[in-house]
């Protein structure tokens, strides 16, 4: 009978140590098995995204982890993160929060804030609800408004992310207003939708949300409690603006009506409007802005505006302040 090898004690004690290493790999290895370039790669590791190889002698070793960090980083990109929240994941998954608590708050805050769904228009129905008329120039605004977005190898579809603005954009200009001043207004409103946004987060963060940013590390259970917090409070804002915009709108609406057809309105001029002078500079650089034919509409528009702001100032003075103006005649 055949004596059974014995093998040595140094094979034995190698194949586990690799077994224990796992597979390794050249950086060209790891492009090939991750799916992105050497570039990236060597980018990640300059912003700090993926850890530094093993320096063997004058290679660099990668191992199951990098893989398994590149595919985590290229699953977040597909989600819609930016490098530098990716970064901010990763590091409290690094320090021992859990990585599934951290992604679903940042869910809950980058997620929709509305149940609107975006759709899909071509080009032929886009300018058939603008009049029939196309107008490139106007289509490039609405893309860089944001209002249209460009569907990749397609020149004759766009995403509506919301349908809503869209269609309010289709009544304005049915009712003629001409598409400059639409986009013109946009840009205002936005920027005061904006501020209003950055007021309420400002009011929630220092009364809600102020004992979860403390200079330690919030734990996995204070992570859920705050998205589920965002989660019941998303829908305030929206609710807390449109209950203001109508309660405005009321007010200002029944002065407007009041001031052109109340009893004591002086009687309407013949021609319907009063010339005012309006500095060249001024004029030319409205006219380079929206255009000669729009320029009257815009002055127009701003000054209407300018005067509901200062009514808005005035409606915040103290209430006696209130009074006294409601007594002048």
């Amino acid at each position: 009978m055949p004596t059974p090898e014995v093998p040595t004690p140094e094979a034995p004690a190698a194949e586990v140590r690799a077994a224990e290493a796992g597979p390794e790999y050249r950086i060209e290895d790891l492009a090939h098995h991750s799916g992105a370039t050497v570039r990236t790669i060597r980018a990640y590791q300059d912003r700090g995204l993926l850890p530094k190889p093993e320096r063997r002698g004058r290679s660099n070793v990668y191992g199951d982890s990098h893989l398994a960090r590149l595919r985590q980083i290229a699953e977040l990109l597909d989600r819609g993160y930016t490098l530098a929240s990716i970064k901010e994941l990763l590091e409290a998954w690094d320090a021992g929060r859990g990585l599934g608590g951290v992604l679903g708050l940042v869910a809950e805050v980058s997620g929709p804030w509305t149940d609107e769904e975006a759709d899909r228009i071509s080009r032929a129905e886009l300018d058939a609800r603008f009049g029939g008329v196309p107008d490139d120039e106007a289509v490039a605004d609405a893309v860089a408004l944001g209002v249209l977005e460009r569907v990749p190898g397609s020149d004759d579809e766009f995403l509506v992310p919301s349908p809503q603005e869209l269609a309010v954009a289709v009544e304005l200009h049915a009712a003629g207003v001409p598409l400059k001043a639409i986009s013109v207004h946009l840009r205002e409103l936005r920027g005061q939708v904006e501020h209003i946004a950055s007021r309420f987060l400002e009011f929630t963060t220092e009364h809600v949300f102020a004992r979860y940013l403390t200079s330690a590390r919030p734990t996995d259970a204070h992570v859920a409690e705050a998205a589920s917090l965002v989660r019941r409070l998303r829908p305030l804002a929206q609710q807390s603006v449109d209950a203001e915009l109508a309660r405005a709108m009321r007010l200002f609406a029944t002065r407007h009506l009041q001031q052109h057809f109340g009893p004591e309105s002086p009687p309407a001029q013949p021609g319907g409007a009063s010339p005012v002078p309006v500095p060249a500079a001024t004029l030319a650089a409205v006219e380079r802005l929206v255009g000669r034919e729009n320029a009257a509409a815009f002055i127009t528009g701003a000054t209407e505006r300018e005067l509901q702001a200062r009514a808005l100032d005035a409606l915040t003075l103290p209430q006696q302040g209130i009074r006294q103006s409601d007594q002048r005649p």
